[in-house]
């Protein structure tokens, strides 16, 4: 945090020797315990507010000089619930984010775990500490899929290095917790080592009935954010637990959620957060921790509600609000200046003592992190046309977007080429490394798509899609050329596609130009037939076994409900 030295020149520019390096004066401020807006002055030094209130210090002589009249200034925004890792990078996400006011991240650490381990993860980590924004970070219990290795990765001494560090608040979140219910020695270990290192336990409990809520409670649980209902919103606050209100691209849940408690008179703003819970890029083009305030206000909660629900309610929550959410003595030097309290999009944006925004216009962008940590997505094998063989009667139907099911299939399977009469198509997943497949067929994907590869997927693994064989494998090649990505073919040439040259699951691209690559995908997919709600979630999930019924996983065709393979994986 602070050292001595640093602390000392604090304390002499409250002793009048010296100036502060910053002076907001006629500052109107949210103050986030007293919940009003008080006005008066703040002095900051480097990244530190060092005093907030009616005082002018001794010294000015050398600090910049602010005059805040007409503006509102309220704390920067905190997202408590991200995986910074949804095509878009970390570094990337946080300095798009962080010029809409959302300055502080408490991020998925899934990505980094399983591709780097700790040593590579924590050197990611440190450099992004290095910016001016603050992330933290959860420790993952499990990886919300079948692995080849669960338990050699998801060990306690792997975990318990996570939990050891200041940066990481949470616990979780706990889409394995069935395992825990049931008694699994690892998982409970787990979450017994986050409990005594004082960390939050994030639950997973869509749908949950108030018993599961009570068991998971008395199993460690502190908080949720999966309630969909006004009355699931309400059951998880009976049970003592924090809840996490959700506005994601495949769960746009805010509006109703906020709209339901105002309508039954729920007196709770104080005990709710929100997040954008791992949304893809096109969502947030009208903003991030911004947006969710906008719909808040456009609900009807009251400002001072609406932002503390995303800065002081997440920092006291975790902890933290020594240093964040609070305009205040001793807090980092992160704040938000509004023209006025109902555009919670800032016009400028103080982060850790450096301007991210000033007068509307963004700073330098973020340039800090080495991204060599993460190997290239370079596999060192092909595929021929005799591994496109799919001989098993029993595929994935799509229920949306993220659901799924199993089904008969009654296709002549000797075919190279599917009819466009039909949604049916070919599924491969393979291993990133070339050392086993899995084959069967998707129901529900599209009717027109002739060939699509992803290298973006839970595991990192590849997965192909589509109509024409020979087409799937010119798109699985062009996406080896790209160094990883999602790539669409169509009669012998790219349709559209996304580069993913970090790890083959990362853009290095700006969120602007991420954006524009996502809906130009995402408009040749829906041309082609994709009728749900987000594609790209689709190829996040359709691994993971937190959802039913049916996945393919590293283990091959995996029954989530029944626990058990239908089709294992094929040996290269």
């Amino acid at each position: 945090m602070w050292n001595q030295h640093e602390i000392q020149q604090q304390l002499e520019i409250i002793n009048g020797k010296v100036a502060p390096d910053l002076i907001i004066q006629n500052a109107t401020y949210l103050h986030s315990i007293l919940k009003k807006w008080v006005t008066g002055t703040i002095w900051i030094k480097a990244d530190r507010i060092v005093y907030a209130g009616e005082r002018m210090p001794a010294m000015t002589e050398g600090a910049e000089i602010i005059d805040a009249t007409g503006k509102k200034i309220v704390p920067g925004y905190i997202e408590p619930h991200v995986h910074p890792f949804q095509l878009y990078n970390p570094e990337r996400f946080a300095d798009y984010a962080g010029r809409l006011g959302t300055t502080t991240f408490l991020s998925d650490n899934l990505t980094f775990f399983l591709l780097l381990g700790n040593e590579g993860a924590f050197k990611l980590i440190d450099q992004l500490n290095e910016l001016p924004f603050s992330f933290y970070w959860w420790a993952r219990f499990d990886s919300q899929t079948v692995l080849q290795d669960e338990q050699g990765v998801f060990n306690l001494e792997a975990i318990g290095e996570w939990l050891k560090r200041d940066d990481v608040l949470m616990g979780g979140e706990l889409t394995g917790w069935p395992r825990l219910m049931n008694g699994d020695p690892d998982m409970t270990a787990s979450v017994i080592a986050a409990k005594k290192a004082g960390k939050k336990i994030e639950g997973h409990f869509p749908g949950a009935s108030e018993r599961t809520l009570a068991r998971m409670k008395l199993l460690g649980a502190d908080g949720d954010h999966e309630a969909m209902t006004t009355e699931e919103v309400e059951a998880r606050l009976l049970q003592g637990y924090a809840v996490t209100l959700r506005h994601s691209s495949i769960r746009p849940d805010l509006p109703d959620l906020l709209k339901g408690i105002i309508d039954k008179e729920l007196d709770v703003f104080d005990h709710l957060m929100m997040t954008t819970d791992g949304s893809t890029p096109s969502f947030h083009t009208d903003g991030v921790m911004d947006k969710c305030i906008q719909v808040a206000l456009d609900a009807g909660v009251k400002p001072i509600d609406a932002y503390l629900m995303a800065s002081y309610n997440v920092a006291r929550y975790y902890g933290i609000d020594d240093v964040h959410g609070v305009i205040a003595t001793g807090r980092y030097a992160t704040l938000n200046f509004l023209d006025n309290e109902t555009n919670p999009v800032p016009t400028d944006v103080l982060s850790k003592g450096k301007w991210l925004k000033r007068d509307h216009a963004s700073t330098a962008p973020f340039k800090q992190v080495d991204w060599s940590i993460i190997p290239e997505f370079e596999p060192d094998f092909d595929l021929d046309e005799n591994e496109f063989e799919f001989t098993e009667a029993v595929g994935i139907e799509m229920v949306n977007d993220v659901i799924t099911k199993p089904y008969e299939v009654k296709l002549d399977l000797s075919v190279d080429k599917l009819s466009t009469d039909h949604d049916e198509s070919f599924l491969m997943l393979i291993d990133r490394h070339g050392k086993w497949r899995v084959n069967t067929f998707i129901k529900g994907f599209a009717n027109q798509v002739q060939g699509f590869a992803s290298s973006y997927s839970n595991t990192g693994d590849i997965i192909l899609i589509g109509k024409d064989k020979k087409a799937m494998l010119q798109a699985f090649r062009e996406m080896k050329r790209l160094k990883g990505g999602m790539v669409l073919v169509e009669d012998g040439k790219v349709a559209s596609s996304i580069p993913l040259r970090i790890g083959g699951g990362l853009s290095a691209d700006r969120m602007e130009v991420l954006i524009e690559q996502e809906i130009a995908l995402k408009k040749e997919l829906a041309e082609r037939g994709y009728k749900h709600g987000d594609a790209v979630y689709t190829f996040l999930f359709l691994q993971s076994t937190h959802l039913p019924y049916i996945r393919a996983t590293q283990v091959g065709l995996y029954h989530v409900m029944k626990n058990e393979v239908i089709i294992p994986t094929t040996e290269r």
